[in-house]
């Protein structure tokens, strides 16, 4: 569902004008107040200097359906029924002054409600320029705040550099999956990590880091890339691809021999690796902290969202690996802090979505910089876990001709100690629903994934009104609130997170029990990112799906033939709906032997990516 059909459904668009104004700042530190929702602006770090005072709390009740989101409103009774359930007697209510705007209810038991209204009626919040061009500090028309937050640096101690989850009871099964490679004269897999010719330091780091027998993908793509050949590697969710490029990248680094880390105006990184989302390079980047400690390599990690002069001076001290979003990126290029004649390794993280139109102008504006090493020159390496066909086309204007592709398992195929479950729960109920697993489940740790930003919002509320402690990421918080929000989630003080799409790729939280799709993507390969942040490094989870007849029936196909792979159980009812979208023809998805360079798109199921999906990444 678009975000236009949620506002429809919510049926008052005055609610989401108002709710683009609320201010969610710093958590109090009030026990009660266990979410602190975003404001509509990725730079509140002034408009928090600016003077508030707090209105009345929100709810009185614990069902806004019943009287609809807006007191005295003209709504007939059957689109006021069409709100959230469990939210007292409405979002807000009119101010009976004329031209003082809208007062924000707040939540009841939160600190000055949901939202806090401003001073003198001054609700609107200065958003100038785009999203990119906020995220970099920049103002384009000299309305807009600039960035001014900083994030605390990570601890340095070898005990928190290398601290690290258990694998689980199935992590032996990963070397059950069948592993294919496509290409001229692969080198032979690895069997153990003191097979390659690594330098004693690197050796010691794996160890430490807990690394003691490759995983299929670490053991195909180290001699690879220790080759020097140019790889496109497909494996499973939390199967280990983050080592799989950076052991052997250090590996070849200190080989070759790197310059010492020295500041200087413009540094010349031998790595690039990039990711689509702020939390993910900042993952890899701590992951480098491992596999470089006790050398003369330096990572360094920017992304958007955080003061530019802060990733400059970052970057000035020395730079050797460089872990970067796309926009920060190029913001850093330009402004000429990095130069580009010396990278060897280009690295993609979740190479689909690096290549698709959500960031594959960046990508290819990075390749044509004048100072980039053509292709020839450079290794470039792509990962991910799914690989369509369209990006499989699209990869090949940035590998070599003589590129290795690694499949292990299928194409696009979701993890098997994943337990799925698709339930068939149309969009009115799915509150109810949620509910109800929620309160089964306890407080083992819960993703939940929806499809818009202002829905993630309204969620996390509504749950913790219902008394399940939960917070939110998405796009519009701003980089302070979304680190704040996973790491309560990661510590089990908010022990469910909902999210957006962002937090879909590669993000590798542990313990997280359960992911629940309130609301399913709009592809295939997004649903199996998304359930794959459970069940990750051989441990067991489970991701329940909601599926609505009317928005969800494309998904049908695709759906039957992930489940098949991963030796679920295809519900009848939605085996139905397939037959039905066939034409009364069954569908061919459901064979358990599919093998090959093909896309998981199942059905030729028009790849899309829709505005939520590519939300704020960077």
């Amino acid at each position: 569902m678009i975000e236009e059909d949620w506002n429809a459904e919510i049926g008052d668009e005055a609610l989401l004008k108002s709710l683009e104004k609320v201010s969610l700042l710093e958590r109090p530190d009030d026990p009660s107040s266990v979410f602190s929702p975003s404001v509509d602006s990725f730079d509140t770090d002034e408009f928090v200097n600016t003077q508030h005072q707090p209105v009345s709390s929100f709810g009185r009740g614990r069902n806004f359906a019943a009287k609809g989101f807006q007191e005295g409103n003209g709504e007939d009774a059957v689109t006021q029924n069409r709100g959230f359930k469990g939210f007292g007697q409405g979002f807000h209510e009119r101010n009976a002054v004329d031209g003082a705007g809208t007062q924000n209810r707040g939540f009841k038991g939160f600190r000055g409600g949901f939202g806090q209204g401003t001073k003198g009626g001054q609700g609107d919040i200065p958003q100038s320029g785009t999203p990119s061009s906020r995220e970099r500090g920049t103002v384009t028309d000299g309305a807009g705040p600039k960035v001014t937050y900083v994030p605390p640096p990570p601890p340095d101690d070898e005990q928190a550099i290398f601290a690290r989850y258990q694998t689980g009871m199935n992590f032996d099964k990963y070397d059950e999956n069948v592993v294919e490679v496509s290409g001229l004269d692969p080198p032979p897999a690895l069997m153990s990590f003191a097979d390659t010719n690594m330098c004693h330091t690197l050796t010691v780091n794996i160890a430490k880091a807990g690394y003691s027998k490759p995983t299929p993908v670490q053991k195909y793509s180290i001699p690879i890339i220790l080759a020097g050949r140019d790889l496109m590697a497909c494996a499973q969710t939390g199967s280990g691809k983050t080592a799989a490029f950076l052991v052997p990248v250090v590996a070849q680094m200190m080989r070759d021999g790197v310059t010492a880390s020295s500041f200087k105006e413009q540094q010349e990184p031998e790595c690039i690796i990039t990711a689509p989302t702020r939390e993910l390079v900042n993952q890899i980047f701590l992951e480098a902290r491992k596999f470089v400690y006790g050398t003369c390599i330096r990572p360094v990690v920017i992304y958007g969202g955080t003061q530019t002069d802060y990733s400059i001076r970052q970057v000035k001290q020395g730079c050797n690996i460089l872990c970067a979003t796309p926009g920060r990126l190029l913001d850093i290029i330009g402004r000429g802090k990095i130069g580009l004649h010396n990278v060897k390794y280009l690295v993609l993280d979740e190479a689909d979505r690096m290549l698709d139109m959500g960031f594959g102008a960046d990508m290819k504006k990075l390749v044509s910089f004048p100072d980039m090493p053509q292709k020839d020159k450079r290794q470039t390496l792509m990962f991910s876990a799914t690989f369509p066909e369209e990006v499989q086309r699209l990869a090949g204007e940035f590998l070599k001709t003589d590129f290795l592709f690694v499949v292990v398992g299928h194409v696009g195929g979701a993890c098997s100690d994943v337990q799925q479950n698709i339930l068939q729960v149309s969009q009115y109920f799915k509150r109810d629903k949620l509910i109800e697993i929620l309160h089964s489940i306890g407080n083992e740790r819960t993703l939940v994934f929806v499809d818009t930003k202002k829905k993630a919002d309204f969620i996390a509320c509504f749950l913790c009104q219902e008394n399940i402690p939960a917070t939110s990421i998405h796009g519009d918080r701003e980089q302070r609130e979304r680190e704040i929000a996973l790491r309560d989630f990661r510590s089990g003080k908010c022990p469910v997170l909902v999210a957006t799409s962002v937090a879909a790729r590669g993000l590798d939280i542990e313990s997280v029990q359960h992911v629940i799709n309130f609301d399913l993507p709009s592809t295939i390969e997004e649903y199996v990112h998304r359930i794959g942040r459970t069940g990750r490094c051989g441990n067991t989870g489970k991701a329940v799906g909601f599926f609505d007849n009317n928005s969800d029936g494309h998904l049908a196909q695709p759906l039957i033939k992930v489940l098949s792979d991963a030796q679920q159980e295809v519900p009848v009812w939605l085996m139905e709906i397939a037959f039905e979208s066939e034409g009364g023809r069954l569908p061919v998805h459901t064979q358990k032997n599919y093998r090959g360079r093909g896309s998981v798109n199942a059905g030729e199921v028009r790849m899309e990516c829709s505005a939520r999906e590519i939300e704020s990444w960077d």
